[in-house]
């Protein structure tokens, strides 16, 4: 992955909402990247108020999100089949393979 790119996964997202400035100079004038699946998991929590909504919807914003290919899907599902993780963990790890970070 070159070093102006960083795919953020889910948790990372939430930290860094919550308010751990640790993170701050790691996000510094990089090209915030987060997959689909890590928006699908932000917005689609069932208890969130419109506050964190609003926050993380500002936060995306921000951030380039990468999509599901085809190639995406299949590389989600080798790994799948190879290692024992959940699905969007897997989708999460293809897209990091993808073409975008070659």
């Amino acid at each position: 992955m070159s070093g102006d790119r960083l795919l953020l996964d889910t948790n990372i997202v939430l930290y860094f909402l919550a308010g751990d400035a640790t993170l701050l100079p790691l996000f510094e004038e990089k090209d915030l990247i987060v997959s689909v699946i890590t928006e699908l998991e932000l917005l689609g929590y069932q208890e969130l108020s419109d506050k964190e909504r609003t926050s993380i919807t500002q936060f995306l914003h921000h951030c380039t999100i990468m999509d599901v290919t085809s190639d995406v899907k299949e590389k989600a599902i080798n790994i799948r089949r190879s290692y024992r993780i959940k699905l969007p963990d897997a989708m999460i790890m293809a897209l990091h393979s993808a073409e975008m970070f070659q």
